[in-house]
C-alpha cells in the first residue's frame, strides 16, 4: 500500500528563486542538519538537473540510511520529480510544484512512498512514518521559503 501526504508553502521569494534553492543540494543539507543528512556522490553540491542522481547519507530513528533519488522531471520553474532508485522504501516519489503568486510563490510537495517490510510496514506507513517525513518537508519548505539572504551554486 502506498502512503501520501501533500505540504503547502506560502513563501515572498520569485518562483524561480524558490525553484533553485529547492534543487539545491546545499539547501538540503542545510535545511537537515539535524539528521546529519549530507550527500555521499552523484550530484554533491549546486544545483541537480533532469536525469542526474545523488546519494544521500543520513541518520533517522538512530539507524544510519543511505537513499539514491535521480530527477526523473524537471520543468524550470513550474516543477521537478525526484524518486528514489536505491534505498530504504520499496518506491519513494516526491513532486515539486511551483507556481507565483502576487506576493512570492507557493510551493506543493507530494510525496508519495512504500514502505518495506510487507504488512507491518504499511502499519508503520499509516501509524508513523507519513507523519515523520511530512514534518521533515514542512520544516525543509519553511526553511527554504525563510532563506532569502542566501547564494545558491
Amino acid at each position: 500500500m502506498t502512503a501520501s501526504f501533500v505540504c503547502r508553502t506560502e513563501s515572498q521569494l520569485p518562483v524561480e528563486q524558490l525553484f533553485d534553492l529547492a534543487r539545491s543540494i546545499d539547501m538540503h543539507v542545510e535545511s537537515q542538519r539535524t539528521s546529519g543528512e549530507w550527500a555521499v556522490s552523484g550530484v554533491t553540491s549546486g544545483l541537480i538537473g533532469e536525469g542526474q542522481e545523488v546519494t544521500w547519507r543520513a541518520w533517522h530513528f538512530g539507524i544510519p540510511l543511505t537513499m539514491t533519488s535521480r530527477i526523473t522531471r524537471l520543468d524550470f520553474p513550474r516543477s521537478f520529480t525526484d524518486e528514489q532508485v536505491k534505498g530504504p522504501f520499496k518506491a519513494f516519489r516526491h513532486v515539486h510544484e511551483f507556481a507565483a503568486t502576487p506576493s512570492g510563490t507557493i510551493m506543493v510537495d507530494r510525496v508519495e512512498f512504500t514502505a518495506p517490510l510487507g504488512v507491518l510496514g504499511r502499519a508503520v506507513e499509516r501509524l508513523f512514518l507519513a507523519q515523520y517525513l511530512e514534518r521533515l518537508i514542512a520544516q525543509r519548505g519553511g526553511f527554504l521559503a525563510g532563506d532569502a539572504d542566501r547564494r545558491i551554486n
